[in-house]
């Protein structure tokens, strides 16, 4: 069964968040930790990671119940797309079926859309 997640978050609001440090612990894992601080515009690659956990969970269909922001982990491969690292309790919940995620931005949102089949 095919199932899909979509999000979209205000980079405005992610800005303001990121200037806490805890809010980064907590909701960023380390790999994501070191992506946004190699990144020129942070930002907005953090809401489009935030919108792209958000997604997960709801193509999940679960919401976080069961999991964490630390479960999921919103990295790039060589070509710099973006692709979900899931932990073993996540992943088992995902079913272990492939998974896609894409995001995209403009000035003031970032949006993500993830498919799990």
């Amino acid at each position: 069964m095919l199932h899909c997640g979509v999000d979209i978050v205000e980079i405005e609001r992610v800005r303001r968040c990121l200037e806490n440090p805890r809010f980064l612990a907590r909701c960023f894992t380390e790999g994501e930790r070191a992506l946004l601080a190699s990144r020129r515009h942070p930002a907005e690659t953090a809401a489009g990671i935030w919108a792209a956990k958000e997604a997960f969970v709801k193509a999940l269909g679960t919401g976080f119940r069961g999991v964490g922001f630390q479960d999921i982990s919103v990295l790039r491969d060589r070509r710099g797309k973006p692709v979900l690292s899931l932990s073993p309790r996540a992943q088992a919940l995902a079913g272990g079926g492939a998974i896609d995620v894409s995001i995209s931005h403009d000035r003031t949102q970032a949006v993500a859309f993830v498919v799990m089949l």
